[in-house]
C-alpha cells in the first residue's frame, strides 16, 4: 500500500502552472468548495420531466445537506486576525493589508459565538426548497400524507430541518408531520467517524495528499505584495502560505451571508484557482471513488442507502403518500452519492493532477445540497372518482418506476433504462443489492 501511494503522490509533485488552464472555469464563489452558495433559485429551477404516462409520484427519499452557515469555529475567524495583527505590530502591513485587517476584526467580532450556526440565507434556502418540492410533486404534499423528517442532532442541521418542515406546514397545514433529532437516528445519518478502516485509509490519503501539495510551488506572490510591505519579512518571518489560507477560508464563506465584506479582491482568479485545486483534491481523496483508498470509503454510507431501500420498500407495501426527509452534513452527502453511483460522482482515478478536468466537488455538496429520489406507481380508473392510485392488492415492486434529482436536477442513476430519467425499482433495488453483497466479499472488516 506505501508504495502505492509515494508512486502516485511522486507522479503529481509537480507544478501547480497547469491548473488555471485546468480550472479556468471555476468562478470565484465556486472556488470556496464546500462554502458555495446553493446555487438553485425560483429562478432558475431546473424544469422536470414530466410524469410518465399513467403514473403519478407517491413517495419520496431525501437527503439534504443543511443550508448555508458559519464558520465552525470561532479560532477560524480569529487566525488570520492574529497572523495580521502580528505584522502590523512590526509595522510590515501594506495600507490595503491594514484596511483588510479591520475587515476581518469586524467580521471576526460578528462572527463570536455563532460558530457553525445556520444563517438566514441557510434557512432561506430550506424554505425555498421545500415551496418548490411542493410545486414539483403536488400529489405527495396534498393534506392527509405523511411526512417523516430526521436530522442528526447538530444545531445547524436541525434548524435546516425546521425551516424545510415550517414552509411545507404553511403551504399545506394538512400534512401529518413527524420530526425527530436523536441518537437513534444518528448513526444512520451520520456514521462516518464509526467507519473505523475508512477512516484509517482517508487518514493515510489526505496526509500524503498534504505533504505533497505543500511541498508544491504556489505562487501567492499577488497576495502577499498587497498585504506586506516587506517581501523577505513575508518570506522568512511570517507563515505566508497560511495566512493565505487563514484569509481564504473567511472570504470564500463571505457567499453563506447577505450582507457581509467581500474579501476576493484580494486574490487574483489563479490564487483563488488554485486553492480550489487543493482543495478538491482533498474533497475527492476524503469521500469519494478512488485507488488512492481503495474505493472503501463510499461504502462507510452503505447503511444510510440500505435505509433509504426500507423506507421506499415501506411506502410501497404501506400505499401511504408521503416522504421520508432527512437532514445531515456535505460529508455524508457525497460518499452517499459516491456510492449510489450518480451522475460521474464515483468518477474513479489516481491521477490527482488531472482530476480537476473531471471532477469538481462543488458541482455536488453546495450549502443545502440535497438528494430527492422520486418515486412513481400506476393510476387506475376509479368508478366514479376519476384516477387514483393502486392499492395494496394490485401494487408490487415491478410497477413502481424511481427517478433522482441532484440539487433539484434530474441525473442518471448507474442502470440501463429505455425511459430516462425513470427507472424501474426493482431493477435499481437489485444493483445496489449486489453492489451490498460485493461489499462483503471484497472487504474484510
Amino acid at each position: 500500500m506505501n508504495r502505492i501511494f509515494i508512486g502516485v503522490f511522486m507522479a503529481i509533485a509537480g507544478t501547480l502552472c497547469s491548473h488555471a488552464e485546468i480550472a479556468a472555469d471555476v468562478d470565484r464563489y465556486q472556488a470556496g468548495s464546500q462554502y458555495y452558495a446553493y446555487p438553485v433559485t425560483d429562478d432558475n429551477a431546473p424544469v422536470l420531466s414530466s410524469s410518465p404516462e399513467g403514473y403519478e409520484p407517491f413517495h419520496i427519499e431525501h437527503y439534504g445537506r443543511h443550508g448555508s452557515r458559519w464558520l465552525t469555529a470561532d479560532e477560524l475567524y480569529m487566525r488570520p486576525v492574529d497572523y495580521l495583527r502580528q505584522a502590523d505590530m512590526k509595522g510590515k502591513l501594506t495600507e490595503r493589508g491594514r484596511l483588510l485587517l479591520k475587515q476581518l476584526i469586524f467580521v471576526s467580532e460578528v462572527a463570536k459565538n455563532k460558530a457553525g450556526e445556520l444563517t438566514p440565507l441557510g434557512h432561506r434556502q430550506h424554505r425555498q426548497i421545500a415551496r418548490r418540492m411542493v410545486k414539483n410533486f403536488p400529489e405527495i404534499y396534498r393534506a392527509g400524507n405523511y411526512v417523516n423528517a430526521n436530522s442528526t442532532v447538530v444545531i445547524r442541521c436541525i434548524l435546516s430541518m425546521a425551516s424545510e418542515i415550517a414552509e411545507l406546514k404553511a403551504i399545506e397545514p394538512g400534512l401529518n408531520v413527524k420530526c425527530d433529532a436523536s441518537m437513534e437516528t444518528q448513526n444512520t445519518l451520520n456514521y462516518n467517524h464509526l467507519d473505523i478502516p475508512a477512516q484509517q485509509l482517508i487518514a493515510t490519503a489526505t496526509s500524503e495528499l498534504s505533504e505533497n501539495f505543500s511541498a508544491r510551488p504556489r505562487d501567492i506572490s499577488s497576495f502577499t505584495e498587497l498585504v506586506f510591505n516587506d517581501a523577505a519579512w513575508a518570506k522568512d518571518s511570517i507563515d505566508s502560505r497560511s495566512v493565505f489560507k487563514s484569509v481564504f477560508e473567511v472570504a470564500v464563506n463571505a457567499q453563506s451571508h447577505d450582507n457581509l465584506y467581500e474579501l476576493y479582491d484580494f486574490f487574483t482568479p489563479g490564487e483563488l484557482r488554485d486553492e480550489w485545486v487543493e482543495r478538491n483534491a482533498e474533497w475527492y481523496v476524503t469521500a469519494c471513488n478512488t485507488p488512492l483508498t481503495s474505493g472503501r470509503v463510499p461504502y462507510s454510507q452503505r447503511y444510510l442507502l440500505r435505509s433509504i431501500i426500507e423506507g421506499a420498500d415501506s411506502a410501497i407495501v404501506s400505499n401511504k403518500v408521503g416522504a421520508n426527509l432527512r437532514f445531515g452534513h456535505e460529508s455524508v452527502l457525497l460518499p452517499l452519492i459516491t456510492l449510489m453511483e450518480i451522475n460521474n460522482v464515483d468518477y474513479s482515478t489516481d491521477n490527482i493532477d488531472n482530476l480537476a478536468n473531471n471532477w469538481r466537488n462543488f458541482e455536488f455538496f453546495p450549502m443545502a445540497s440535497n438528494i430527492q429520489i422520486v418515486f412513481y406507481r400506476p393510476v387506475i380508473q376509479a368508478h366514479n372518482s376519476g384516477y387514483r392510485l393502486s392499492s395494496n392488492d394490485e401494487q408490487t415492486g415491478s410497477d413502481i418506476l424511481v427517478k433522482i434529482l441532484l440539487n433539484e436536477k434530474e441525473v442518471p442513476f448507474p442502470i440501463k433504462t429505455t425511459s430516462y430519467p425513470y427507472y424501474k425499482w426493482d431493477d435499481l433495488r437489485s444493483y445496489y443489492d449486489n453492489k451490498f453483497n460485493g461489499f462483503k466479499d471484497k472487504f474484510q472488516e
